[in-house]
């Protein structure tokens, strides 16, 4: 079963999702779609109601910044990565694995 469509991804939008008890932003990126965990970890903020530019999100209340790729914190004044998850395209279909 898939979690979401590529084709109702907005490039650039990030969305989130519900998954086995986990919040997950999922971001399609060109035709790469990437999934990290949702809440910032430097306070509990949504990272999905951030701002996607190149593969970063930054999150929308402390500017933080992370890799969607690695999960990595780019910025200050998060420290902490955040969650990856893999993900699967199989034609209009986006799984993400947990």
């Amino acid at each position: 079963m898939s979690d979401l469509s590529f084709a109702s991804l907005i490039e650039n939008k990030p969305v989130r999702i519900e998954k086995n008890g986990e919040s997950i932003c999922v971001t399609r990126v060109g035709e790469e779609v990437f999934a990290i965990g949702d809440t910032c970890s430097h306070s509990d903020a949504s990272l999905s109601e951030g701002d996607v530019s190149d593969h970063k999100i930054e999150c929308w209340l402390h500017g933080a910044e992370f890799d969607l790729r690695t999960g990595v914190a780019l910025t200050l004044p998060a420290v902490t990565p955040v969650k990856t998850y893999e993900v699967a395209i199989d034609g209009d279909s986006v799984t993400v694995n947990i």
